[in-house]
């Protein structure tokens, strides 16, 4: 695993990656992407950046985190959505959002033939 740079809408982290998190992250514009990847593990993350304090800093950034169960397709539910916020002023650096199947063999929000 390689340490990579990942963009928030509020700065950045860099982290160490599997193969699976960079095509996740890679949107095709050239930068990675944090939303995509989900939730990073903080022993993974080495820093983060802010654009509102400006600064740069060792470690990751906080994370917070809450539990829901939000239906938002059928067979997708929204377990839970979290925010990295920089250490130091508290700006969202980035979001995130878990999602889980019902039934994980099925697909995702299929339309439904009416007979």
């Amino acid at each position: 695993m390689a340490k990579f740079t990942l963009q928030g809408s509020g700065g950045s982290v860099v982290a160490e990656l599997t193969d699976e998190q960079v095509k996740k992250a890679d949107l095709g514009v050239g930068k990675l992407f944090l939303a995509p990847v989900g939730r990073l593990e903080p022993d993974k993350i080495f820093g983060h950046s802010c654009k509102t304090c400006e600064k740069e800093f060792d470690g990751p950034p906080r994370m917070n985190e809450e539990s829901t169960s939000e239906e938002v397709a059928d067979n997708l539910v929204l377990v839970g959505r979290g925010q990295y916020v920089c250490q130091q002023c508290d700006s969202i650096i980035g979001e995130y959002r878990i999602f889980k199947k019902h039934d994980e063999s099925g697909n995702i929000g299929m339309a439904r033939k009416n007979d």
